[in-house]
């Protein structure tokens, strides 16, 4: 039962990767569609507010929109609660690439979900949602200890 940890990380990789590729085809990295998605459902916040979302570093975030709004797909307004601050906006262009991108996401998970039946999916998701529970509460618990031993 050990492997359980190895195989799901390595469905994660093979899925990762596959949809990177399927990305490409459209014309962005993997990164920069979940951006994009990311995006279209929360449009108009700060780029730390997606650097958390997406987790990654903002720094890391920050050099990916600068190539993006270059590529024309994000564009940058001044958030007129704080004059320092940008707000994320899709460009016209990325907004007219929504449509793909969703097909390509739907596609895939039409692909990974071929050959289950009804059931099984529904087990697999049951299942899977009770990991990421017991995961969420182990990982509370483990910042929790450490809080408590960092404050004596």
């Amino acid at each position: 039962m050990r492997d359980i940890g190895y195989l799901l990380a390595d469905c994660a990789r093979h899925m990762r990767r596959i949809f990177d590729e399927r990305m490409r085809e459209i014309g962005v990295t993997g990164p920069q569609a979940r951006l994009l998605m990311t995006l279209a459902a929360h449009e108009g916040e700060q780029q730390s507010y997606y650097a958390n979302l997406l987790e990654v570093e903002p720094i890391t975030l920050c050099r990916m929109v600068d190539r993006m709004v270059e590529a024309g797909l994000i564009e940058r307004r001044t958030d007129p609660r704080d004059r320092r601050a940008r707000l994320l906006t899709r460009s016209a262009r990325a907004q007219a690439m929504a449509p793909n991108l969703q097909a390509e996401i739907d596609g895939l998970i039409d692909d990974l979900q071929s050959g289950f039946t009804p059931d099984e999916l529904q087990t697999l998701h049951n299942l899977l949602a009770r990991m990421s529970e017991k995961l969420v509460a182990t990982g509370n618990k483990t910042t929790e200890l450490r809080e408590k031993t960092a404050h004596g």
